[in-house]
């Protein structure tokens, strides 16, 4: 079987530091090095200093885009990769978006499934992209039942949204970037703040950040995967809604995801829809950056109160998404 959930490239193995090396260095060729805007102490957002990185300036507007490429080429240096049938992802509309770009960048097909509650805007880019897109259910569990039923017919690669260890790993490339930056402006970082859906995102860049600075997951109050499996004592189903429920829409956390977070000890704050768009249209107030509401959760978790910074931490706000329709924020 080429690239199927069963494959040697388990969703339960984990990730390393060796494994973002790696995916840095296949990936360099096909993705941005995004910048990082670098904010001074007494900031009223972030007082003890720190900064954003501005991961939304990624091509087809995601982080994603990282860990597609370096599931897509992994797969075709091990000969998995069928150029007649390509890929297969399962996404409310980021991860698709995603994969479909990596996918024509290499030449292959993709075929993306999604849940009816995916965007208009991303449903759009989706089919610009070359896509085959199919829409199945309400949730992402029903795209994900869906595109499993496509890869036993076709044997298509599967990149899975956020629990495959080189979708995380291509992820966590975004941690190294922001210390490589941070390095060469000599500034320190305390605590990364990063939204959490599955948790690929967070389980990338804690891996990357271990022992140098804390990660703290942001979730809304309507998806609280981490959160619910913190409580819990191991990864439970939660009931899915809300504003970000196209982009941070997972029912559990991924096994990865966990695994890393209970390794490293990732915090938890949730945020509710209110706070989310109003840390959406504040962003763009402040900094005229555009983000879809899940990509503003981080923002929500300050100017809400949910995350209160002690004196002089410095923070660094990842800020990974910017699929939206913009015309809401004049």
């Amino acid at each position: 079987m080429a690239g199927g959930p069963l494959s040697r490239l388990s969703r339960l193995a984990g990730v390393d530091l060796s494994d973002l090396v790696a995916a840095a260095e296949r990936i360099r060729p096909h993705v941005r090095r995004t910048p990082v805007q670098l904010v001074e102490p007494g900031d009223p957002w972030l007082p003890g200093g720190g900064c954003l990185k501005l991961e939304m300036l990624q091509h087809t507007g995601t982080f994603k885009t990282r860990g597609a490429f370096n599931r897509i080429l992994g797969a075709r240096e091990r000969g998995e990769l069928d150029p007649a049938v390509g890929i297969v992802v399962a996404s409310g509309g980021n991860a698709g978006l995603a994969n479909a770009y990596a996918a024509a960048a290499v030449g292959v097909p993709a075929t993306v499934f999604v849940p009816g509650t995916t965007s208009a805007t991303k449903l759009r880019r989706l089919h610009e992209y070359g896509a085959l897109v199919e829409v199945r259910g309400q949730e992402y569990a029903d795209a994900y039942d869906a595109a499993m039923e496509h890869v036993g017919r076709t044997d298509a690669v599967y990149c899975h949204a956020y629990d495959q260890p080189e979708i995380c790993a291509g992820a966590g490339t975004l941690g190294l970037e922001l210390l490589d930056q941070l390095d060469a402006a000599r500034r320190e970082v305390d605590t990364v703040l990063v939204a959490v859906g599955g948790g690929g995102l967070m389980s990338g860049v804690a891996t990357a950040v271990e022992g140098r600075a804390r990660v703290v997951g942001v979730e809304p109050t309507a998806a609280p995967t981490l959160h619910s499996a913190l409580f819990a004592g191991g990864p439970v189903d939660v009931a899915v809604s809300g504003v970000a429920a196209d982009s941070l829409g997972a029912r559990r956390i991924g096994s990865i995801a966990w695994e890393v977070a209970t390794r490293v000890g990732v915090g938890s704050v949730l945020v509710d829809d209110d706070a989310i768009l109003g840390a959406r249209k504040a962003t763009w107030d402040r900094y005229r950056v555009v983000l879809e509401p899940g990509a503003a959760a981080p923002v929500a978790a300050l100017l809400s109160g949910a995350y209160r910074p002690v004196d002089g931490e410095r923070l660094a706000l990842v800020l990974c998404g910017a699929n939206t329709d913009p015309s809401d924020l004049a």
